[in-house]
């Protein structure tokens, strides 16, 4: 009978072991359940988050990059606006200096035209200092008012060579039409052919043009 009763003893404790264990593997069960629950909603949060990261990100990204294209756009409007007025600028300053250039052309031709109208005026009297000179005989040449006459004549010829204006050389020249106006011919075998034999009427010129030319008598 005290074998029967081990028995049942033994029996009863077995059971009891079997059923923490199966207790213990089902709380191992619950526990990793939940574990798995646990990550799954951690992991599931996780990619939420990160995907609203994402979306703020590219919402972020396109904002900013509207925003560059927004004031780009403006300054682009803006750099065109000052390259169009640096243009104008250029352009009008260029202008201005071509009128300033063509002015001062305009100014000096018409200084040269007027003062070429002068001196067009003042050779006849040139002309008739000469004249007069050249009328006084030998004796009559060392007068005082002769050699007074003849000084006027010489100072203004000085004046006149020192404002540009100087006399064409003519006599022993090679005939030039640019600046000999040929009113006779003579027949001369000791001047060459086309060769000035005699000044007629002195010519002038003011600086580089012509304002007489010298009526000469050229040899054939």
């Amino acid at each position: 009978m005290q074998e029967a009763k081990k028995e049942e003893v033994l029996e009863e404790v077995l059971e009891d072991l079997e059923k923490e264990s199966q207790a213990d593997q089902t709380e191992d069960s619950v526990k990793e359940a939940e574990t798995t629950e646990d990550t799954a909603s951690e992991t599931e949060e996780k990619d939420t988050e990160e995907t609203a990261e994402e979306t703020e990100g590219s919402s972020k990204e396109d904002s900013d990059d509207n925003k560059k294209g927004f004031f780009k756009k403006k300054k682009d409007k803006k750099d065109e606006q000052i390259e169009d007025l640096t243009d104008r600028l250029r352009r009008q300053m260029a202008e201005f200096e071509n009128f300033r250039k063509r002015t001062e052309k305009e100014k000096s031709q018409m200084f040269d035209m007027g003062a070429k109208t002068i001196v067009e005026k003042v050779l006849p009297v040139i002309d008739n200092f000469e004249r007069g000179l050249a009328a006084v005989p030998e004796d009559k040449k060392e007068d005082a008012f002769v050699v007074g006459m003849d000084k006027i004549y010489k100072q203004f010829l000085t004046t006149l060579e020192e404002a540009g204006v100087k006399p064409i050389e003519a006599v022993g020249q090679e005939f030039d039409p640019n600046f000999h106006n040929a009113v006779m011919h003579v027949e001369d075998e000791e001047l060459g052919e086309n060769i000035v034999a005699e000044e007629l009427q002195k010519g002038y010129m003011y600086r580089d043009a012509v304002v007489r030319h010298s009526m000469v008598k050229v040899a054939n």
